[in-house]
């Protein structure tokens, strides 16, 4: 009898969590990105801006004499410089690792079991750990908006020209956004979810068209598609695998679309505001189409 039970259970296996090619992806990405930068950053200090400026005898000099004064001028583009230097290497750095994972276990759709050790489980994870740093490093710092390039340059995401992404959750792997949308602050587009309380992954790319604007405070499950000229307004959310047509407004939790009539009734449109709605379109549909 106890044999017989004892098939039919499921054997579960703890997460490979492999904390040591974490460790070692960090450490990576990290030092390659801060030595040659820091180098550069501490020969300057020493060697020019140390003894030219601070070694002044009289603090009129520094301002009166020529190179100084230069080194004065140039000391905050040095910085900046540096630290532009380091994004770059910490893009390149992630960009190497990230394509290392790519071919031994590829990214694609479907559900990834987290009580079974596998290939695709570990490198999903590893990949989900590599991402942090470097994305917090464009996020917070001076020059928010080369997140955008850091997820094409490195091949997590693919973000369209013109497209703005706010500060918000998750969508920095398996994403497609289309050119000119807007993704408002707090919105949230996460290409994997986990089913229950330590349930399996459901892993599935997110797409959007051309020209979507989230107000702001969305939420898009795994698996959505949604199609251009998709406007969503305050906290209107999808489940998993929607796919919305577009040309249209969506609200709700699920959301769902607004019709026309309740759209020009509620933003109290007139007939001119509806002409030249049709205008921009017709202009629209020659940009295009080029």
């Amino acid at each position: 009898m106890e044999n017989d039970t004892n098939r039919g259970e499921i054997i579960k296996e703890e997460i490979h969590l492999q904390l040591k090619l974490y460790l070692l992806s960090f450490l990576i990405i990290f030092s390659i990105s801060w030595f040659i930068p820091g180098m550069l950053l501490l020969y300057f200090i020493l060697g020019f801006f140390t003894p030219i400026v601070l070694g002044s005898e009289n603090i009129i000099v520094v301002f009166t004499h020529f190179e100084p004064l230069v080194i004065i001028l140039i000391t905050p583009l040095v910085f900046i410089g540096c630290y532009l230097l380091h994004l770059l290497l910490t893009a390149l750095a992630t960009r190497w690792l990230w394509q290392y994972t790519e071919k031994k276990s590829p990214s694609k759709d479907g559900v990834i079991p987290r009580n079974i050790r596998s290939k695709t489980s570990d490198f999903y994870h590893m990949r989900s750990f590599m991402i942090k740093y470097p994305k917090n490093a464009f996020i917070k710092g001076p020059f928010p908006w080369l997140a955008n390039w850091l997820f094409n340059f490195v091949g997590t995401n693919k973000i369209g020209k013109g497209t703005t992404i706010e500060e918000q959750v998750c969508a920095d792997r398996f994403i497609e956004v289309g050119k000119n949308c807007y993704i408002g602050v707090n919105s949230v587009l996460t290409s994997h979810l986990v089913d229950g309380i330590f349930g399996n992954i459901s892993y599935f790319k997110i797409k959007l068209g051309d020209n979507v604007t989230f107000v702001g405070l969305n939420c898009i499950a795994s698996g959505t598609e949604i199609g251009d000229n998709s406007y969503l307004l305050p906290f209107a959310c999808t489940g998993k695998h929607n796919v919305l047509k577009g040309d249209n407004y969506y609200f709700g939790i699920p959301l769902r679309k607004i019709f026309k009539k309740k759209i020009i009734e509620y933003l109290d449109l007139t007939k001119e505001h509806l002409e030249k709605e049709n205008e921009l379109k017709q202009k629209q549909v020659p940009e295009q189409d080029e």
